[in-house]
């Protein structure tokens, strides 16, 4: 794997546009897996205007690209404020989102952009950067765990009694 390095900068308006339908096309396929597709679009939808009321102007929030040396945006992230405590009682940030363009994706950038995250966090005087990632996911998991991210809780399920999309069996 290449040594890569980014900076990251805040997101222009048209970014944060692009970036958020990027977001929530991704969780609405991630969903759509448990829940029927209209639900699971209107709970992504939703996460955005829960956490990100203000859109990328929203406090305690960084709407973020990546660029390589060479000036190229290689990726975005969103991190914030950690949404398992109350607002300001953790020294922990979340990491809502990452994402690596196709162009520039298994050539290490995604390690760059969590490492550049990671330096973002503890200027603000933060000590942990959290996230969730889909159990599906492997390429995301593999990522994380390389970069020293380990397993906090986990949450399983198994569908019984009914099809994937809630309906009961007749």
């Amino acid at each position: 794997m290449d040594d890569r390095s980014v900076t990251l900068r805040r997101m222009t308006e048209a970014e944060y546009r692009s970036a958020t339908e990027v977001r929530e096309a991704e969780t609405t396929a991630e969903l759509a897996r448990l829940m029927p597709e209209e639900l699971a679009r209107e709970r992504s939808r939703a996460g955005t205007a829960t956490f990100l009321p203000q859109g990328r102007a929203t406090a305690g929030h960084h709407l973020v690209v990546a660029e390589n040396a060479a000036g190229e945006v290689v990726g975005s992230a969103w991190i914030g404020p950690d949404p398992r405590s109350g607002a300001g009682t953790s020294g922990t940030a979340w990491l809502y989102h990452i994402r690596v363009l196709p162009g520039f994706r298994r050539r290490g950038y995604g390690a760059a952009v969590l490492a550049a995250a990671e330096r973002l966090v503890a200027r603000e005087g933060m000590t942990g950067l959290a996230l969730n990632v889909f159990g599906g996911n492997e390429a995301a998991i593999a990522l994380y765990r390389r970069c020293g991210y380990g397993v906090q809780a986990m949450s399983m399920s198994k569908a019984v009694g009914g099809t994937a999309d809630g309906t009961a069996h007749r």
